[in-house]
């Protein structure tokens, strides 16, 4: 099993640097032309900005329309990108604990000027996971970004880490709209959203990041229940130095 696994590990690799060489001259050609358009748009913006017939003032507000699509394609280039992307690795043995406080360190201005209250629950003496420490915090800032839409008005994030049979068990629980069935069914496919300006790339680049550590997720919802997505990772055969910090509650 460990060498159909090992086996199958390096097909999906070969098959995301593939896609990621794809990915990135298709960037290459979108974005020239795209970069063209909108430097011709500021121009022609600039042109306007003093004019005062009200014929070029309608103008005007549609050039700013159009600048702001452009904007929004730049958005989703960049997350497909990532998405293209998100199988490269540069794989370290390390703490997730450590990682996970570190993302809420750096998250917890944004979550209380958003009304949402972290509430970290992280297990002590957490055996340590051979992972890109870069790509793990993407995943983090997708889901968390993904919890606060989730709660406009605020709420509560729940971070659980534990550890069972050789897997280290990282959940992102939130207190926000929840999904109904479908929308659950559909939440790792991309291009999939539930929001009208959603690139639909966020989770299913957060699944193509968990799947190339050799580790699975999995979402539970509700609608106005919340939603809880569990990420299960192997650990590592490397022992911890020292105990892992206390648990927060």
């Amino acid at each position: 099993m460990a060498d159909w696994n090992s086996a199958e590990r390096e097909r999906l690799l070969r098959q995301y640097a593939e896609i990621a060489t794809l990915a990135g001259g298709l960037a290459h050609e979108v974005r020239n032309p795209l970069s063209t358009i909108q430097m011709n748009l500021e121009l022609m913006a600039e042109d306007l900005e003093a004019a005062t017939d009200p014929h070029l003032g309608r103008i005007r507000r549609k050039l700013e329309t159009m600048r702001r699509e452009c904007h929004r394609l730049e958005s989703i280039l960049n997350a497909f990108l990532q998405f293209a992307r998100a199988g490269e690795m540069q794989r370290t043995t390390t703490s997730l604990n450590r990682i996970v406080t570190e993302f809420l360190e750096f998250y917890r201005p944004e979550a209380q000027s958003s009304g949402i209250d972290v509430s970290p629950h992280l297990a002590t003496d957490l055996p340590l996971v051979s992972v890109d420490e870069t790509l793990i915090r993407q995943v983090l800032a997708n889901l968390f970004r993904n919890a606060q839409q989730a709660m406009p008005d605020g709420g509560q994030i729940d971070v659980q880490t534990s550890a069972h049979n050789e897997r280290v068990t990282l959940c992102v629980i939130d207190t926000g709209k929840g999904m109904d069935e479908r929308a659950r069914k559909k939440a790792f496919e991309p291009f999939f959203s539930t929001k009208s300006n959603g690139s639909g790339l966020g989770l299913p680049t957060v699944r193509k990041i968990i799947e190339a550590h050799g580790g699975t997720i999995y979402c539970e919802s509700e609608p106005s229940r919340g939603t809880k997505f569990t990420i299960e990772l192997p650990a590592s055969s490397i022992e911890p130095p020292g105990p892992e910090q206390e648990r927060v509650d």
